[in-house]
């Protein structure tokens, strides 16, 4: 009978212990959505003073004695050909994806040799929201909150905004963030005045701007700056209009 007892105690105290952990778990994830649409919605309509990416970079930094430069400027006073060229780079489906590229995960997946991780699925949006508010890490943790961030940024902050944001934050060089940061520094002009092969050039270092060297460019520089001159002639300045 004893022995009876002790049992619904203890079950007693499993269930009362699982509900507790349930209700908190509960307000987590609540607090969790809140705090992160916040987020969201605040970048949406003010420009961030600083961000994750370049707080990460200025606590570990690759190399000492960097000079940060970065000039915050609307999209309107950015070179279309700035803009396309990120888009042909980087995710050439950007205004047509919710956030995430399903299918460009998919041939990642496919294409992936067997104890590789996933490269070429990330979109311009998730890389501006890992910028934003994310660690550099490659863990899935990290990946399912870009993910999240991804989809809030395209359905609060829309492609506009979300393209405004990734060229005014996203590293061109060591220390050089934004387009127009880079402009300056590369080519002596305003964003507002690159050339086609000048942004092909900017948008060419992107994959690692604290290795690719393009003052003056190396020939494989040049390389990768003609393939995305080729794209951005495929993907045409038409892309851009949804944008207007």
């Amino acid at each position: 009978m004893l022995c009876r007892k002790d049992d619904f105690i203890l079950a007693f105290s499993f269930s009362r212990l699982l509900k507790t952990s349930l209700r908190w778990g509960l307000r987590l994830s609540l607090a969790f959505v809140v705090l992160s649409v916040a987020l969201v919605v605040t970048v949406t309509f003010v420009d961030p003073p600083t961000w994750a990416w370049r707080i990460d970079r200025s606590l570990f930094p690759p190399k000492d004695d960097i000079k940060v430069r970065h000039y915050w400027i609307m999209l309107d006073d950015m070179s279309p050909n700035i803009q396309l060229a990120v888009i042909a780079s980087e995710d050439q489906r950007f205004m047509e994806h919710g956030g995430i590229d399903f299918d460009a995960i998919k041939t990642a997946l496919e294409d992936r040799d067997e104890g590789d991780t996933l490269r070429g699925a990330s979109t311009l949006t998730q890389q501006t929201a890992k910028n934003l508010f994310l660690w550099s890490s490659r863990s899935y943790v990290r990946k399912g909150l870009e993910a999240w961030f991804a989809l809030l940024l395209d359905t609060i902050a829309g492609k506009r905004r979300t393209l405004e944001l990734y060229l005014n934050i996203v590293e061109f060089g060591p220390g050089i963030y934004g387009a127009e940061a880079a402009a300056r520094y590369y080519f002596g002009k305003g964003a507002k005045s690159l050339t086609k092969r000048e942004a092909a050039l900017l948008a060419a270092v992107l994959p690692n701007p604290w290795n690719y060297r393009i003052k003056p460019p190396t020939n494989y520089m040049n390389r990768r700056a003609d393939w995305i001159t080729r794209q951005m002639r495929q993907l045409g300045m038409n892309t851009l209009k949804p944008l207007n």
